[in-house]
């Protein structure tokens, strides 16, 4: 009985030895998960919600003659309102029926004075560099 008495008391004492210390742990996961679900709804709900606000609102504002891209790439012209559809034009003589869901946004037809820039030699930019402008950087970086 010995052999099996001692044994058991041992186990007893380390039980109630590391009783003691994870009480401690505990009360902290139970302080981490409200936490987490905090930070899962200000970095994941919250904003998909605003996203879902303002297309809700775009798709609201759409009116015929609007230019307008589709969530596949497509652009054209609003031609036509149905209940949950629209027909863009999209070439002379062609047109497609949408989904009113599928629209992605306006297109921002108005240049402005940042959009025309030209270069010295009269050429219009489109934002990336010329070749002139990369080989100055080298012999920059030489």
């Amino acid at each position: 009985m010995t052999s099996i008495g001692l044994p058991a008391a041992m186990y007893a004492s380390i039980l109630l030895a590391t009783e003691g210390e994870s009480s401690g742990g505990s009360a902290l996961s139970l302080l981490i998960l409200p936490l987490i679900v905090v930070g899962m709804y200000f970095m994941l709900i919250r904003p998909q919600r605003k996203r879902m606000k303002q297309q809700s609102t775009l798709q609201a504002s759409l009116s015929i003659g609007d230019e307008v891209v589709t969530t596949s790439g497509i652009y054209g012209f609003i031609t036509g309102e149905e209940e949950d559809r629209f027909w863009l034009e999209v070439d002379d003589d062609v047109q497609l029926r949408v989904a009113r869901a599928a629209i992605q946004g306006k297109v921002n037809t108005a240049e402005t004075d940042d959009d025309a820039d030209d270069d010295d030699d009269g050429e219009a930019d489109d934002g990336a560099p010329s070749i002139e402008q990369l080989d100055e950087a080298d012999n920059d970086d030489s």
